[in-house]
């Protein structure tokens, strides 16, 4: 396994044309692997499709500062996205514009009780039925308090355990949402919920039939960052190279770990 960064330059023309479609964007990345074919399905680059798969997140840490991220089975060739939204001019062979180092040592190392800071772009959604008989309908998550309850039901099965906040620090109680009645935990953990992004474009498929009209996708997607602990390193893995949640192909699902910050 392999992680990779690459910065991407918002101030070329092509930067902008990937930054502004998921699609586009997902192809430019599945470029960079010369073995892996346009017809080939998710979960493919020589490995089952339950098992480890190429992931990628984009970062937007200020206007001019977005990263890209990709986990991924193999060394991947990110010279195109150089040449495309990169800085092909200072690029050499020592050099090339892009980062990439081993990760499965990283993974190796992942033991119970590991304490982590994380992030994590997700597309937090669920399925509703208005009436009795009607087929149930997938649709997002719109609130902080239900993106949060998203993450956290499925903590236990990712292989990890969202760190509670002291009793003492706790400053907004939980309780239940007015009208729905949902549970809401107040600050009572170490996460946050942001970046909100509700994304509109066209869906082509290379096997759809010739005349088809592209089927239109709506995307709704959110930063969670946080602190967790490690609970069972093996489920972690399979998280941390399978992804989690949905819509994998168009950013989500990549979650990675840092070291926790000290504080003074």
């Amino acid at each position: 396994m392999y992680l990779t960064r690459f910065r991407v330059n918002t101030a070329r023309p092509g930067a902008r044309r990937l930054l502004g479609s998921p699609q586009r964007l997902h192809a430019a990345v599945m470029s960079s692997f010369p073995g892996l074919l346009p017809s080939d399905g998710p979960g493919t680059t020589g490995t089952p499709t339950d098992g480890p798969r190429v992931l990628w997140r984009l970062d937007h840490r200020a206007r001019a500062e977005v990263l890209l991220y990709v986990v991924s089975p193999a060394r991947p060739d990110l010279t195109h996205l150089v040449e495309q939204a990169g800085w092909p001019a200072l690029a050499d062979p020592q050099t090339p514009g892009w980062e990439t180092r081993p990760y499965t040592p990283f993974l190796d190392r992942l033991t119970t009780g590991d304490r982590w800071s994380f992030r994590l772009t997700a597309n937090p959604v669920h399925t509703i039925r208005r009436t009795e008989g009607e087929p149930r309908k997938l649709t997002a998550h719109l609130t902080p308090v239900h993106q949060m309850g998203w993450l956290l039901k499925r903590q236990k099965d990712a292989g990890f355990r969202i760190v509670e906040k002291p009793d003492a620090d706790r400053l907004l109680p939980g309780g239940t949402t007015y009208k729905s009645k949902t549970e809401h935990h107040g600050d009572r953990y170490e996460l946050t919920v942001g970046d909100q992004r509700a994304r509109a474009f066209d869906k082509t498929s290379r096997s759809a039939p010739s005349g088809r009209k592209p089927r239109p996708v709506t995307l709704v997607t959110v930063t969670f960052e946080g602190r967790l602990d490690v609970t069972d390193p093996q489920l972690l893995r399979r998280t941390l190279t399978q992804g989690l949640g949905r819509a994998k192909a168009y950013g989500c699902g990549l979650l990675t770990l840092a070291p926790v910050a000290r504080t003074a």
